[in-house]
This record gives C-alpha cells, sequence and structure tokens, in this order.
C-alpha cells in the first residue's frame, strides 16, 4: 500500500478575507487529489466514461490544524480509509502537509459510484476494486449500506417556499416613485 500524494501552489484566488486557503479551496484541493489519483490509475474520465459511471460524494469532514498561506507549497494525500467489499462504497482520508512535513488539516470524504444513465449507486468494475484493494491496507474500514444511513445528516423537507409566503417582494424606493 502507498499513499498517493499531489502538490498545490496556493494561489491568490485560493485564500480567503483571512488570508488563508479558503474552505472552498479545501473542497476543490481534495476533489482535484482524488481525480489525479484515479487518473493515475487508469481511473480517470476517459474510462469512467467508458464504464458510463462516476464518483459522487456524500458526505465530507475535515479539521483544521495550522493556516495556510498564499504563494505556500502544500502537499494532499489520497489514502483508502474504508470500503465496501465491491468498492461500491468508498470513503479517503486526505491529510494537507507543508513540504517540511507540518500537517495542516485532515478531511475525510465518503461517496459512492453510480451509473450515469440511471443516476442510481451502482458496483464499480473490477479495475477500481483492484485499485481500491491495492492501496487498502489493516486500517482500511470495511463499509457497509448501514455506513450511509449513519450519516450524520438526514433529508428534512418542508412545505415549497413559494407556498408558505414567506417571500414578500419589496419594490426599490426608486421603483415606488413611478407610481
Amino acid at each position: 500500500m502507498s499513499i498517493f500524494h499531489y502538490k498545490f501552489h496556493v494561489r491568490w484566488s485560493d485564500i480567503d478575507a483571512n488570508k488563508h486557503l479558503a474552505n472552498s479551496s479545501y473542497v476543490e484541493y481534495c476533489a482535484q487529489t482524488r481525480m489525479a489519483f484515479m487518473n493515475e490509475n487508469h481511473m480517470g474520465l476517459r474510462e469512467l466514461n467508458r464504464w458510463g459511471i462516476g464518483p459522487v460524494i456524500l458526505h465530507e469532514s475535515y479539521s483544521f490544524f495550522k493556516e495556510i498561506l498564499a504563494d505556500q507549497t502544500v502537499f494532499v494525500t489520497a489514502e483508502i480509509a474504508g470500503m465496501s467489499e465491491d468498492a461500491s462504497i468508498y470513503s479517503f482520508i486526505h491529510k494537507f502537509y507543508f513540504p517540511d512535513g507540518t500537517h495542516c488539516a485532515t478531511a475525510e470524504a465518503t461517496g459512492v459510484w453510480i451509473d450515469m444513465m440511471l443516476r442510481k449507486s451502482t458496483t464499480p468494475p473490477d479495475d477500481i476494486l483492484e485499485v481500491m484493494q491495492e492501496f487498502s491496507n489493516e486500517n482500511t474500514k470495511i463499509l457497509t449500506r448501514q455506513d450511509l444511513k449513519d450519516l450524520p445528516f438526514k433529508p428534512e423537507n418542508v412545505e415549497a417556499f413559494h407556498k408558505r409566503n414567506t417571500f414578500t417582494w419589496k419594490k426599490d424606493k426608486d421603483e415606488n416613485k413611478g407610481e
């Protein structure tokens, strides 16, 4: 088992008003690291299109330890934290490091593979299962459908907003002058 690393140089557009790496950039860096991992292991867009499947993240969580600033270099890892026996469910751990080894953040992303035509979860081809097994280790958790049910948030549908009379149209001052 090896850990995949991807190198980023933090751009001005990656930072937020606090002058450190924006939360949205952490999400993008993790997604790019996963796609680079997939490309390097022959599971890139070309293969996904041929197989008619795509990866979908259902839940992500983050812990932050050290600020990452503009113009710094950061390495993001991709490790298989968990997967179902058929690899239809997966979980990645991403760790953010400075070149000197300082650990800046950790993220966990849990997802499934979907059939792009049916828009439903599916089992990926054996090629993906083999790569996921290759990058697994003794700490890789076996995931089941119950793990998806145990994710922390559940859907809570509400009455449609347009039916609730919660929105009122307020005219601008300039609109009122014409009346």
